[in-house]
């Protein structure tokens, strides 16, 4: 599935669009990484692992990441 239909559908699903999906996405992904738990530095590690080309992942660099730890892991 392409990214602009993950957004479509999950912008869709809760009755906004497209944009606001991206932003309220963007918005949750600089909070952690900007104020990541204190639990060691476990979190802080898990991040850096993140490909991306700022110093914090876009919703698409994240989503990414994340589907190809889940094919990894199937």
């Amino acid at each position: 599935m392409s990214m602009r239909k993950i957004y479509r559908k999950i912008a869709r699903e809760n009755g906004v669009s497209v944009k606001e999906v991206k932003e309220d996405m963007q918005a949750a992904i600089t909070a952690a990484y900007q104020n990541p738990p204190k639990d060691g530095g476990v979190t802080a590690a898990y991040q850096r692992q993140v490909p991306r080309k700022g110093e914090i992942p876009t919703p698409d660099e994240l989503i990414r990441y994340m589907a190809g730890k889940v094919r990894e892991s199937v």
